[in-house]
């Protein structure tokens, strides 16, 4: 067994080449080999969001705070509130974070494939975002 005392795991920022505007990621589930599963809880702020990218073996997203938006390649941007529940299929382009005026906080669920729980591709682009 193993506890990870509150406060003992150091907030990080999201790196631009992954993200666009102010990000903080705080690291929840990083599972030792041979487990795959990583977990980290993401507040955005306003205008904040990812970069397109897909997952190997999906994601799941649980929203805990304020209000932001989800889109997956070809759909509608959704609003998303706390308490809803996300899924992302294996391999399904999408982005997701904050909206222009609100904060959103969700937690990221996702498995490792080889290493690697996440591939990312380009940044959305600010037309794309406001649609």
């Amino acid at each position: 067994m193993e506890i990870k005392r509150s406060g003992s795991q150091p907030s990080g920022k999201g790196p631009a080449e992954y993200f666009t505007g102010t990000v903080r990621i705080d690291p929840i589930i990083n599972a030792p080999d041979p487990a795959r599963v990583a977990g980290a809880s993401v507040t955005f702020e306003p205008g904040a969001r990812t970069a397109w990218h897909t997952h190997p073996l999906g994601q799941t997203l649980i929203v805990t705070a304020g209000f932001g938006w989800a889109q997956r390649e070809g759909g509608p941007i959704e609003d998303i509130r706390p308490g809803d529940v996300i899924w992302f299929s294996p391999g399904e382009k999408h982005w997701h974070g904050a909206t222009p005026t609100t904060a959103m906080t969700h937690i990221a669920i996702q498995e490792k494939l080889n290493g690697s729980p996440v591939d990312w591709l380009e940044h959305v682009r600010d037309e794309q975002y406001r649609k």
